[in-house]
């Protein structure tokens, strides 16, 4: 279900963000939004990355920038292929990015950019390889 949270124009941002972030890497970034959240973001986040296959990537490097508008809570979760070599706390400035454009109420530039550091962070893991593919859609997931 597709819902009025972003302009045509950041829509349009917000998956330029995504195919620029996957230019340099080989991880597959994904962007949820729904309304609302009633459970901890990450379990709800974990749904969502099962539910749009992300767990089906080559290298298992799937990310999920997940976003309830309403109850005003967000989460990046990236697969075990990530998980396996990054330190703890890896996405903590992608989380960083995401919150402090969303406090000053610049929810899709604040998503755009969270892609962007996501992409900048992952690429130190899995640059991007010859004849690499997207594997999961830029567009954004609505529920």
């Amino acid at each position: 279900m597709k819902t009025a949270y972003f302009t045509k124009e950041e829509e349009a941002a917000i998956v330029a963000a995504i195919q620029q972030a996957e230019s340099h890497t080989s991880g597959e970034i994904r962007v949820h939004v729904e309304k609302t959240c009633k459970i901890d973001p990450y379990e709800k986040a974990a749904f969502w990355f099962q539910r749009l296959k992300m767990h089906k990537t080559k290298h298992r490097n799937g990310v999920l920038v997940y976003v309830a508008v309403e109850s005003h809570k967000v989460a990046v979760l990236g697969d075990v292929g990530i998980n396996a070599v990054v330190p703890e706390g890896f996405w903590q400035s992608t989380l960083n990015v995401l919150l402090d454009e969303f406090k000053k109420g610049h929810m899709a530039e604040g998503i755009a950019k969270a892609v962007l550091e996501a992409g900048n962070q992952l690429k130190k893991y899995f640059p991007a390889e010859e004849g690499d593919e997207n594997e999961l859609s830029d567009d954004i997931s609505y529920a």
